[in-house]
């Protein structure tokens, strides 16, 4: 059971079940003349930015506003569930993302900023949020053209919310909410597997220490891993994936 001290319910998460990987922006011009990635938003992850090298901004908005955060090496950033985001290149941005929740992100907890009637149609939407299988230039281009797309439904969302309209801005998150609503029985099974579980087995080790029987203790061990695949295109960049059971799954067609 997911409270039981001994083997977790996935094997050998990272701490707190968390996602791990690692983006290089895109570099490529969208229509405003900002060099980055795909504007999206998270329905129930919170996502953290670890810049390790370059500099850029993440362009956020959300109720507080259209706000850009300044990333350069040691800077963190994170954002809170509904907030729409937008790496920002600015010269050799390079990041290390831990997602919440890891891999709800991949099941499909991360819905693009595309036009409004997009988002009304499922199929259509699935259509334009998938890529050719692979890294090479066939998907570099069906990025760019996803990109591309999710920056003309961000800019009339950020035009709206500059002038204090936040009109557009909540129907986007309504229409994200609509179109994920299906998915969230399996969301629910890949947390009670992974976060929930986790948090449960700490305390079922409290319960253990303050009973003065830790025999989980005899179960220590350490892991290692490396990254299973390089160069992979994400949303906001080139993506370096960790396919390990519990932690960042591929996802699926990038």
């Amino acid at each position: 059971m997911p409270g039981a001290v001994g083997r977790p319910a996935l094997p050998h998460p990272l701490p707190g079940a968390v996602g791990l990987s690692h983006l290089s922006a895109y570099d490529w011009e969208a229509a405003d003349g900002v060099c980055g990635g795909s504007p999206h938003l998270h329905l129930v992850c919170t996502e953290a930015y670890v810049v390790t090298g370059g500099r850029g901004a993440v362009q956020t908005l959300s109720p507080d506003g259209c706000r850009e955060l300044p990333l350069e090496p040691g800077a963190i950033a994170w954002f809170t569930p509904g907030t729409v985001h937008r790496m920002v290149q600015g010269g050799d941005l390079r990041i290390t993302v831990l997602m919440q929740n890891s891999g709800l992100p991949e099941a499909g907890d991360a819905v693009f900023t595309f036009p409004p009637e997009v988002l009304a149609d499922p199929d259509r939407y699935a259509a334009a949020a998938q890529l050719p299988p692979g890294t090479g230039p066939e998907t570099a281009a069906a990025a760019r053209r996803r990109r591309d797309l999710a920056v003309e439904g961000y800019l009339v969302l950020r035009e709206a919310l500059a002038a204090g309209d936040t009109g557009p801005y909540l129907e986007f998150q309504r229409a994200a909410a609509r179109l994920v609503r299906d998915k969230v029985p399996h969301w629910r099974e890949l947390w009670q597997a992974g976060a929930l579980a986790t948090a449960e087995r700490t305390g079922a080790q409290l319960d253990a220490l303050a009973s003065g029987e830790p025999a989980y203790l005899d179960e220590a061990t350490a892991y290692e891993a490396g990254p299973t695949r390089l160069g992979g295109f994400g949303m906001c960049g080139r993506r370096d994936e960790y396919n390990l059971p519990g932690t960042t799954l591929p996802y699926g067609g990038e």
